[in-house]
């Protein structure tokens, strides 16, 4: 049920970050709304079903983006892992240092979408994505701030025992 709700909340995101970015103008920064559920998931999430999550978070950011199919795939599943390979290393109980977290996350996760794109594009069409990467990084921690009290409520209702008798 966890993988219906994070995949739920991650279609609703990404229709609320695009109607966001387009009112706002914003030409060269985008609020990653999907590297703030994925760092949640990093967080909160077992192995197993964090995975399957990422991968589902990353497959709907790759059919809105444009991009490259299957790099934002890849890269919601490798931020998960090194995600969940930090977290052991810091402790992220409160909604500021979750900003923080999600922010070093975007920043490693836009670094390397940048350099996949420079990769696979003939162009070399990576020096706007870097120029917006600061202005995306710091919507990104907003983002991460809001949504954090909302990703733990979720999380605490799908904790609570079914039943009629609570």
């Amino acid at each position: 049920m966890k993988f219906l709700v994070t995949v739920g909340i991650a279609l609703a995101l990404l229709t609320l970050e695009s109607v966001v970015v387009k009112q706002a103008g914003l030409v060269l920064g985008r609020i990653d709304v999907t590297v703030v559920l994925v760092a949640f998931l990093a967080l909160r999430a077992t192995l197993l079903e964090g995975a399957f999550s990422a991968f589902a978070v990353g497959y709907l950011l790759d059919l809105m983006s444009g991009q490259p199919t299957g790099l934002f795939t890849f890269l919601a599943v490798f931020t998960f892992l090194v995600g969940r390979l930090v977290s052991t290393f810091v402790d992220v109980r409160g909604a500021l240092p979750f900003a923080l977290f999600a922010v070093g996350a975007d920043v490693g996760h836009g670094l390397l979408a940048a350099f996949f794109t420079w990769l696979t594009v003939k162009d070399g069409g990576t020096g706007p994505v870097l120029a917006g990467l600061p202005v995306q990084v710091a919507l990104t921690g907003a983002a991460a701030l809001l949504l954090f009290p909302l990703l733990r409520r979720f999380e605490s209702a799908q904790e609570r025992p079914a039943g009629l008798l609570r």
